[in-house]
């Protein structure tokens, strides 16, 4: 007898059957249960009896526990047990430790270590006075006669020459020959003439023209020419 199909329950006849999930099906109605898309013995995946395709197997999801007071309680209990566990484990970790002096205990270890030895060499000597025992005396070490130290004579300090003075540098001797006084002003206009102010005298004087004479200037000690109408004779 022919069995039913499990998808029309119509009747599957041995050309068109498939067997699959412990039931019998029509080549046509073995599909997935939620896309109907058409499956083979390759591609179908079976839950509960059923098939799916990849895309709609459906899969495992797990519901949240809500949180009841039991759970609460249960979850700090655990929590506290915890705690109390890793306390434990880190005072046993400690003890495996040295611990590390800082610097500062350090530098107060040395100073102290420093103090005790400065005690120690100096308290036998004040017991021994204190129980009324005294060290002998120490023999009194020879000590030379002390040499007469050498003395040089003082040596007399150098005698320096008197610093020269300058003296003021005389005045040039009287010239003889005619002497002009300027009665004005005058700026020389080239280098080779002389500039005078009116009352100068002029020496060593000789006559070039009419207009221009040669002469030195005796409050300067300049010679050149100066204009003959500048100047007067004495």
């Amino acid at each position: 007898m022919n069995p039913p199909c499990a998808r029309c329950k119509k009747i599957v006849y041995p050309v068109e059957k498939l067997t699959c999930l412990d039931k019998t099906w029509h080549k046509p109605c073995f599909t997935c249960e939620v896309c109907k898309l058409k499956l083979t013995m390759k591609t179908y995946k079976g839950y509960n009896k059923l098939p799916y395709c990849n895309t709609h197997y459906p899969t495992t999801k797990f519901t949240s526990v809500s949180d009841t007071p039991e759970n609460l309680r249960l979850k700090k209990q655990t929590e506290q047990q915890s705690d109390i566990t890793y306390r434990k484990d880190r005072e046993e970790t400690l003890k495996k430790f040295t611990p590390v002096e800082s610097l500062a205990s350090s530098q107060s270890r040395q100073r102290q270590q420093l103090a005790s030895n400065i005690g120690y060499h100096t308290a036998p000597h004040e017991q021994e006075r204190v129980g009324g025992y005294e060290p002998p005396p120490q023999q009194a070490s020879y000590h030379p006669p002390p040499q007469a130290s050498y003395h040089p004579p003082p040596q007399a300090a150098p005698q320096f020459p008197p610093p020269m003075q300058h003296k003021a540098p005389a005045p040039p001797p009287p010239t003889s020959g005619p002497r002009y006084v300027a009665i004005y002003d005058y700026t020389a206009a080239d280098d080779d003439e002389v500039s005078f102010m009116e009352g100068d005298v002029m020496i060593e004087v000789q006559v070039i023209d009419d207009g221009w004479m040669e002469a030195r200037v005796q409050r300067t000690g300049q010679f050149g020419m100066l204009p003959s109408n500048y100047v007067e004779k004495q």
